[in-house]
């Protein structure tokens, strides 16, 4: 993965992290790739579901030490 854009979401709660999120993807072309580090629980459910519903895709997710880490990459939408 070349130029994987990266957000360091931990210490924020939801909905923060998917907020970040999504601005961080308005400003990706489409196919381009991030990693995005959380830590509160909320994000196992609420970062597949924005995925899911904007289009975007989860490479993977991996639980961490501190949390999680979710490898994403930017679907076909609007704000992609």
């Amino acid at each position: 993965m070349s130029d994987l854009h990266e957000i360091d979401a931990r210490g924020l709660r939801c909905p923060l992290p998917v907020l970040k999120l999504r601005k961080a993807l308005a400003g990706l072309s489409e196919g381009a790739e991030l990693r995005l580090w959380a830590d509160d629980p909320m994000a196992l459910i609420d970062i597949p579901n924005f995925c899911t519903e904007s289009g975007h895709t989860v490479l993977a997710e991996e639980e961490t030490r501190g949390g999680h880490v979710f490898v994403i990459r930017c679907g076909k939408a609007i704000n992609c």
